[in-house]
């Protein structure tokens, strides 16, 4: 006896439902993510008496933070090496060393990364070095 052979259909799989899944969540996780970047580093700046200095012409400024971290004209660097320091400064001056320097460090800075950036500016002929601080609070 002979049967007959029945017809094999073809199988799909409809992506409109998964394409369209997609989308939301792409436009989900764009409308909810924030895009800015803090880089803010707080600093408690030492105390000491005196008149401010002038800041109309453009400077090089070393930020180093309470852990001993350094950060130049606002741009972190990714290790606290005297060698990372040195690449940032020329990178920054070029071959322009009577840019004056500003060192900013946090009051509780410990005392060799301030020392590491006042050498490493002057090995490499920075002459304007300057320290920032703030005036005492008076009582």
């Amino acid at each position: 006896m002979k049967f007959p052979r029945q017809r094999q259909e073809e199988v799909n799989v409809n992506l409109t439902p998964l394409i369209d899944v997609v989308f939301l969540l792409l436009i989900f996780f764009m409308v909810s993510t924030t895009f800015t970047k803090e880089t803010h580093l707080e600093v408690d700046l030492p105390e000491a008496a005196g008149e401010a200095g002038s800041s109309d012409v453009e400077v090089l400024e070393i930020l180093i933070t309470d852990e001993g971290h350094y950060s130049v004209n606002g741009k972190p660097l990714v290790n606290s090496q005297p060698v990372t320091l040195s690449r940032a400064l020329k990178e920054l001056a070029g071959e322009d060393r009577e840019i004056p320097l500003v060192i900013t460090a946090d009051a509780q800075t410990p005392h060799q990364a301030v020392v590491t950036a006042m050498d490493v500016s002057g090995k490499l002929g920075f002459a304007k070095l300057s320290i920032t601080t703030q005036e005492p609070a008076t009582e």
